[in-house]
């Protein structure tokens, strides 16, 4: 993903978006680091200028000792005040409001990534634009905020000293250019080689990164434990350091020249400067005042602080525009199949039709003009070998996608006019590649669906599934923790005990249409036999739909597509395809042997 430079206005207009959520998350946070941005400049400038001028004024006329400590008495009281404050909101305020900040904008970051289509998650540029937008977003907008109101009343604080100076000696003020080319022309020089720095170590820092989490996940512990790949990381671990060091040696030398010069014309050149020009004109020209050199002294260092602090937040707000960028593109992102998406309600499933339909991931076609029907009450299969398209067309029927040409029809009317949760509410779904949630057994199978005699749904849905005795040797039983995700003592199953969790949810939900995709790929051939007598016995009052790598699965469907290339080549029974003698056929007794000890075993079932 290439980098995009923002222009001024679309920075300042990212800026406002930031400020337009940060007041409607915290209304106090906003107002309050107003606040404290004023308070803090105007600390600054009252010290530097009318402060330190008030003292040495009433020192130079001998003003009574009591008078001169009940001002700094009055002034300390007020700032003692202002500083109480200050700590206040950022050990109590700031805390509090922010955590409400990072609720409130993670629900609309959350609320967003589940109302986009499933493409997006397959788009590298736009996923990787969702989880920059997920990074630290609360960290950005609360940045955000401080750093615009930095820069608003740091310009004000500097055109106030720079008058007050002005108004002292109109050549001192020439002295403000030192830390204004230190902090702008050296300071973006320096910024600018530690961004090449950054962009040329970003690749070794993904290897490194990489390495880092391979180490520690259990996924890669057996890995490592059982070939030699650590070698192989270790490896890249230390390329990707010696490519870091290398482009950080690149840079060292340029960078500690500028940065040389920019403390230089920041601090030393104002500093010495304005002290040597200031004592010559107290002691040689006799043209200005003890309290007056004073003075322009104390201001040129606020004036350097002011300046510093300054530029740190045009740079940072910059930086963050474009972070802002990707969260306001995020969650301005229109959905071509939204979540929330009304349209008509659907009656009882009567058929579904595929009418020519064709759809592809990249520029080669997944799906070819495809048209299929599935009745009430059938029983049908979808086979054929890895990357058929049979796992894309049942993502096409439940509209994780649509289609790039032709239709999908229920009931005679296009998908596309349908209540989108009330289309999919017709079908219960299994896929392949499922994934165990860090939550209780029972909310892994009732997935956030709330029913009546839920106990027993439960219960009934992991017998069928063939993992019900398992789970009523845990401790907790239904209500056992999956995963150790957050719980030390959670439950972890085996490969085939959890996809048998898995299936669980499709046998729980009461719909009317059931799909199983590969239902059976983690199961030895027994526990899949057994597995497939309860999805025919679900048959009886339900269509469905299901995808099996096994093909003596299959035989008794009422219709078997045989896909290759995204094309439905062969169609009919088990015993109509055999009797064609093509594919379906040759592919079903290459597995044979396979289906031996099943084949005997239901025999004498029967």
């Amino acid at each position: 993903m290439k980098d995009k430079k923002l222009s001024l206005k679309e920075t300042l207009n990212n800026a406002f978006y930031a400020l337009k959520l940060g007041i409607g998350f915290s209304k106090k946070l906003f107002f309050n680091i107003i606040f404290v941005a004023v308070l803090g400049y105007f600390q600054w400038v009252f010290f530097s200028s009318v402060f330190m001028k008030r003292i040495v004024g009433s020192l130079d006329r001998g003003d009574s000792y009591k008078s001169i400590l009940l001002y700094i008495g009055i002034c300390g009281l007020i700032i003692g005040l202002m500083n109480l404050y200050q700590h206040f909101f950022e050990n109590v305020t700031m805390p509090v409001e922010h955590a409400r900040l990072y609720g409130k904008l993670y629900h609309m970051l959350f609320d967003k990534a589940r109302n986009v289509e499933l493409s997006c998650y397959e788009n590298a540029d736009f996923y990787n634009k969702y989880t920059m937008a997920m990074d630290g977003a609360d960290e950005k907008i609360s940045d955000v905020m401080r750093r615009f109101w930095g820069i608003i009343f740091g310009t004000i604080a500097t055109g106030f000293v720079f008058w007050l100076m002005f108004s002292i000696d109109r050549l001192a003020v020439i002295f403000i250019v030192s830390p204004l080319l230190g902090n702008f022309l050296f300071g973006s020089i320096k910024n600018k080689f530690e961004y090449k720095r950054y962009k040329e170590q970003v690749a070794g820092n993904k290897v490194m990164n990489y390495v880092s989490r391979a180490m520690y996940l259990p996924d890669y512990a057996k890995e490592m434990r059982l070939f030699h790949v650590y070698n192989i990381l270790k490896r890249q671990y230390s390329d990707a350091t010696d490519r870091n060091v290398e482009a950080a040696s690149k840079y060292a030398f340029p960078n500690a020249f500028v940065n040389f010069w920019k403390i230089t014309f920041t601090f030393s050149v104002i500093f010495e400067g304005v002290l040597f020009y200031a004592i010559y004109r107290n002691l040689v020209s006799k043209s200005i005042t003890l309290a007056d050199l004073t003075i322009m002294t104390s201001m040129m260092v606020s004036m350097t602080w002011i300046l510093i602090g300054l530029f740190d937040d045009i740079v940072n707000f910059m930086k963050d525009g474009v972070f802002i960028n990707n969260l306001r593109g995020f969650l301005e992102y229109e959905e071509k199949i939204p979540e929330d998406y009304d349209g008509l309600m659907p009656g009882e499933f009567e058929s579904l039709e595929f009418d020519n339909v064709s759809f592809s991931y990249t520029d080669e076609k997944t799906i070819k003009d495809l048209s299929f029907t599935l009745k009430k009450g059938e029983i049908a299969a979808l086979v054929g070998h890895n990357g058929a398209g049979k796992t894309t067309i049942i993502k096409l029927l439940l509209r994780l996608y649509d289609p790039d040409e032709g239709r999908i029809l229920l009931n005679g009317k296009d998908i596309k006019e349908y209540n989108l949760h009330a289309y999919r509410d017709l079908f219960a779904t299994t896929f392949q590649d499922f994934a165990v949630m860090g939550m209780s057994v029972r909310d892994n199978v009732l997935m956030g669906r709330h029913y009546e005699n839920e106990d027993r749904i439960v219960e009934s849905a992991l017998k069928k599934a063939g993992v019900y005795e398992r789970i009523e040797k845990l401790e907790g039983k239904t209500a056992s923790t999956m995963t150790r995700e957050f719980d030390e003592k959670g439950v972890v199953l085996s490969g085939g005990e959890s996809q048998k969790l898995a299936v669980s949810r499709t046998f729980a939900k009461p719909a009317e249409v059931k799909i199983f995709d590969e239902p059976s790929s983690a199961l030895d051939p027994i526990a899949e036999y057994d597995l497939f007598k309860n999805i025919a016995k679900e048959g009886s009052d339900h269509t469905l739909l299901f995808i099996s790598h096994r093909l003596s699965s299959v035989r008794h469907c009422d219709r078997v597509f045989m896909l290759e290339k995204g094309m439905i080549i062969e169609e009919g029974s088990h015993e109509e395809l055999m009797a064609m003698n093509g594919k379906y056929a040759k592919m079903y007794r290459r597995q044979a042997n396979n289906y031996l000890a099943i084949e005997d075993e239901e025999g004498s079932a029967g």
